[in-house]
Order: structure tokens, then sequence, then C-alpha cells
């Protein structure tokens, strides 16, 4: 890889780095902390969720009837990501060890807080724990499809991928045939990105 790419993955990095960092501070205006992993908000603000919050019945007369009607269509999705989340965690849990890839910790992509919050109503936490829950497996899936492809076929494609996972600016570039094969990553994944 040139030093020009190598200087702007680093430039990426420290600005992803810097929009952390802002996106904490951001945070922190709106008064609450993290105790055991859970948000706790002052007394005053959690008052105000709470007022905030739209009754149930309120919010399914105020939807437009399409919807409604449609929700049985977004909420079927559940059974192929369940499925999916399970072959893959199988997949990963049978072929990695034997591969030598570290694996993903699924745990750290599922993030369920947003139907703790006060100004939710009961339908809109349901919302937030279904789009919590696809979200997070295709997160996971992502990572464990890319780290399988970091580890059998790094090599970019001719055309432009939109949305490539982490590992894919430092494949192989398409139609380079001396950089093939390419070093297999350490057992455990040290070059993890």
């Amino acid at each position: 890889m040139s030093d020009r790419i190598d200087d702007l993955l680093a430039r990426i990095d420290q600005l992803e780095r810097d929009l952390e960092t802002e996106l904490a501070q951001r945070a922190a205006g709106l008064r609450f902390r993290l105790e055991q992993g859970r948000a706790v908000f002052e007394e005053e603000v959690r008052r105000r969720h709470k007022e905030l919050r739209t009754h149930v019945l309120r919010y399914i007369a105020g939807a437009r009837p399409l919807v409604i009607l449609s929700a049985p269509v977004i909420y079927s999705l559940i059974l192929p990501f369940a499925l999916l989340d399970l072959f893959v965690t199988v997949y990963q849990a049978v072929c990695f060890p034997i591969y030598g890839i570290e694996k993903v910790e699924r745990s750290k992509y599922l993030v369920f807080d947003r139907h703790m919050l006060a100004y939710l109503n009961a339908v809109e936490k349901l919302n937030c724990l279904y789009c919590s829950y696809c979200n997070g497996i295709v997160a996971y899936v992502r990572e464990v499809a890319g780290r399988t492809e970091r580890h059998w076929c790094p090599i970019k494609h001719a055309r432009r991928v939109m949305g490539a996972h982490p590992y894919y600016t430092r494949f192989a570039e398409y139609g380079d045939g001396d950089a093939w094969p390419p070093p297999r990553a350490p057992r455990g994944g040290a070059d993890e990105g």
C-alpha cells in the first residue's frame, strides 16, 4: 500500500476519534451518567422525559393507516434476522477456530438501552428493541463476514464497493498478482482494525 494511502487512512482514523470525542461531549450535556453500563438521568430530566411521552393510544390514533398496515411486514423480518443470527453464530463457533480467526464478540454489537428512555411509549420502546436487534445483527454479521473475507480473499473489487467493512482498505489491489497470496493474519487476529 502506498504511503499516501497509509497517510489518508491514518487521517481517517484520527477524524473518527475526533468525532467520538465530540459526540461524547454532546452527550455529556444531556445530564446522564453511565452506572454499570446503564444510563442514569438526573431526577429533573427523568421527570421531563415522562412529561414528553405520548400515550400509546394517541400515538396509534395519530399514525397513518398505511403505517399501521405495514407493521406486520416490518416485524415479519424478525424470523430471518434471528435465523441469520443463529447460523452466523454457529458458523463462527465452528469455523473460526479452525481458520485461526479471532471470534467476534456478538454482545458488543447488540446494544439494548433506548427502550429505557422515559419519553418513549410502549410501542416506541418495542420499535427501538426491534431496530437495535436487527441493526446489531447486521453489524455483527458484517464483522464476521469481513474477518472471513480478510482471511480467504483479501482482494479489492474492480468496481467501488459501497459500505465496505473496515478491513477492505487494506486488501490487495484488484489485478495486483504480485500481492497474492497475502500473508495470513496471525492466530488471534493481531492485525484487528
